[in-house]
């Protein structure tokens, strides 16, 4: 069975500290995985890696066999890759919807289209029975509401 997310022999360096060293990580679909460490033994590293927001000094990463580079979150967005962030970067004033299409608005003639994207969360929202209010304040809901 092929690996959907393959990262091999991954090796982050900070300064003079090496936060990973020669880790492999493999994926298949439908499995459910932990990762279980002390901090600082390097598990929000790994996936800032895959998500694209530091580069490892060696490895590679593969999305379903084939290799890729993830240089930034955009990056690992078009690849269907997301992350829940441990601490969360949410604008208490915006709304379920302005949260989810920060840095992802669909404009036309410099007016964000936000009936089609809210269109796009609530269809998202029914598909994986999130039941979100896309029009709810970020500072109204529940922090699970917010990591969802």
């Amino acid at each position: 069975m092929e690996y959907v997310v393959e990262m091999n022999n991954i090796t982050k360096v900070f300064g003079n500290f090496k936060a990973l060293d020669d880790v492999t990580f493999k994926l298949r679909k439908g499995e459910v995985h932990a990762l279980l460490g002390e901090n600082g033994a390097g598990k929000s590293t790994l996936m800032s890696i895959l998500f694209g927001l530091y580069q490892a000094e060696k490895g590679s990463i593969k999305i379903n066999e084939k290799p890729v580079k993830i240089n930034n979150p955009n990056d690992a967005s078009s690849l269907k890759i997301g992350m829940v962030h441990q601490h969360f970067k949410l604008v208490h004033n915006f709304t379920v919807l302005e949260s989810i299409i920060l840095g992802r608005e669909t404009v036309k003639m410099g007016v964000i289209k936000k009936d089609e994207a809210r269109k796009k969360v609530i269809a998202l929202s029914e598909r994986y029975k999130l039941r979100i209010d896309p029009d709810a304040y970020i500072s109204d809901i529940t922090v699970g509401m917010q990591q969802r």
